[in-house]
């Protein structure tokens, strides 16, 4: 049926917010401490399990390598977490409840254990000093270090920001793929060449899973997906896939070439950092603009459907 002449001539509404204003609070997290802390800990969580591996698969050096990364990590995370924070009470304050529920009352237990068993896991490896409790302590965290890896992934997909929240299907991997290049990239410079063989192998593993995660993201999201495309957040994620296939490319060729090998890691560590801040940017973007919060709503609303009375 022919569309009448005056619906013909009334254009389509443009958006427009309430006075223009954005809808949606920007996220407060500072530079660097929040970007830097969502790098460390995925260092921590991934080394972790390498550490575990290691001493499955009888590689005592990258087990210490691994056990020296994950430890470091956490620690360094955490004093980044508190900075955030502002005051030390304000983390001891969200462990007084446990909600399995809430990513961030599991991510603060998570970084807690974490800690622990990766303080315990170094100190007895350095000291020769209660053994099996040292590998038990290996053992766990690197049951828990995946966890580690990923839940500041769903912590960020668990808000309101669109460009977080709408790529909760991608940013676990992501983040993951992030976790066990940056890792690698740390425990190979510090592992014997003879060890190294898997290390490189599954940095190169992390590498091509970061940037595909990555692509798949920035592709399915559409609109949303702009702020990862745009601006400063663009660049940034732009950089980190240049950076991080650089480095896993590397990783696989570095062989006996130590210059190659610390290239690679430099390149890897620099890749998942540009990850972690060109993902803060992009959601303070997408918050910015009310755009990315109202379109994606009435679309969804479009294809409900008219309400049934």
């Amino acid at each position: 049926m022919p569309r009448r002449r005056d619906e013909e001539m009334v254009p389509e509404a443009e958006f427009r917010s309430y006075y223009g204003q954005r809808v949606i609070k920007a996220p407060i997290w500072h530079e660097p401490h929040m970007p830097v802390y969502l790098y460390l800990g995925g260092v921590s969580g991934a080394a972790s399990t390498m550490a575990a591996a290691g001493r499955f698969t009888g590689r005592p050096r990258l087990e210490m390598a691994a056990r020296g990364a994950a430890f470091a990590g956490g620690t360094l995370g955490a004093a980044f977490l508190v900075a955030e924070l502002g005051r030390p009470e304000r983390f001891l304050n969200m462990l007084r409840v446990f909600k399995p529920t809430s990513p961030m009352s599991v991510g603060s237990w998570t970084l807690a254990a974490q800690g622990g068993l990766t303080a315990v896991s170094l100190g007895s490896a350095v000291t020769g000093v209660l053994p099996l409790a040292g590998d038990a302590a290996t053992l766990v965290s690197g049951v828990t270090g995946p966890v580690m890896a990923t839940y500041t992934a769903v912590l960020l997909a668990d808000t309101a920001v669109p460009a977080w929240h709408e790529a909760r299907r991608e940013l676990p991997f992501l983040f993951a793929g992030s976790a066990l290049a940056s890792a690698a990239a740390a425990v190979m410079v510090a592992t014997p060449r003879a060890q190294a063989g898997p290390i490189r192998a599954l940095a190169a593993v992390g590498a091509v899973t970061e940037v595909l995660a990555g692509a798949v993201m920035e592709r399915r999201l559409g609109l949303v997906g702009e702020p990862y495309r745009q601006g400063r957040a663009g660049r940034l994620m732009k950089a980190s896939r240049v950076l991080t296939l650089g480095g896993g490319v590397l990783a696989t060729v570095a062989g006996r070439s130590r210059a190659l090998t610390a290239l690679s890691a430099a390149a890897l560590t620099a890749g998942a950092l540009c990850t972690r801040f060109g993902v803060l940017a992009a959601g303070r973007a997408s918050a910015a603009d009310p755009k990315y919060t109202v379109v994606p709503q009435r679309a969804r609303l479009d294809a409900a459907g008219p309400a049934s009375g």
